[in-house]
């Protein structure tokens, strides 16, 4: 019963009390100054809170044209290191012309060998690399021959194999 009663004149104070005269005289910013917001920060879920903005509607209120004309385009370009980008950009397509054009004389080079092979007529194919560079062999490994292998010799008659 004392609970009922206290609702009651709980309710009728309230009704005849007008809040916010009471707020008005209530230093907000000293109530704030005691406010721990890093503590109240911890206890928000920061993904619930940007799940529920629409980043479609907030786009749509953003005038683009006006956000890059405030742009400052010679501090930007200031700020820019434009030798240096155009030295990596260019860098990149020169290493590939480069490289296309070794590619280019390798197969040319080989091209003119196969020719000279044929126009000396020789038999044997040409060393793979010159003889400094293949580490002390006697005679370059062969490139394989689309021929097939000559029949193995016998030996003379009068030879015994074993």
């Amino acid at each position: 019963m004392a609970q009922r009663v206290a609702e009651r004149v709980v309710d009728l104070v309230l009704d005849v009390v007008d809040l916010n005269a009471i707020i008005q005289r209530v230093d907000l910013n000293g109530l704030m100054k005691q406010v721990d917001l890093n503590a109240l920060l911890d206890q928000v879920d920061l993904n619930a809170v940007l799940a529920r903005i629409d980043t479609e509607a907030l786009l749509d209120q953003i005038d683009i044209n006006a956000l890059l004309g405030r742009i400052d385009m010679d501090a930007l370009v200031e700020q820019t290191d434009l030798g240096a980008v155009i030295a990596r950009s260019s860098g990149g397509a020169a290493t590939e012309v480069l490289d296309a054009a070794r590619s280019e004389a390798v197969g040319l080079d080989q091209f003119i060998d196969r020719w000279v092979q044929r126009a000396l007529r020789r038999k044997q194919p040409a060393p793979v690399a010159p003889r400094a560079l293949l580490d002390g062999a006697d005679t370059p490994p062969a490139p394989p021959s689309h021929e097939p292998p000559a029949p193995p010799t016998e030996a003379p008659a009068g030879e015994a194999t074993t």
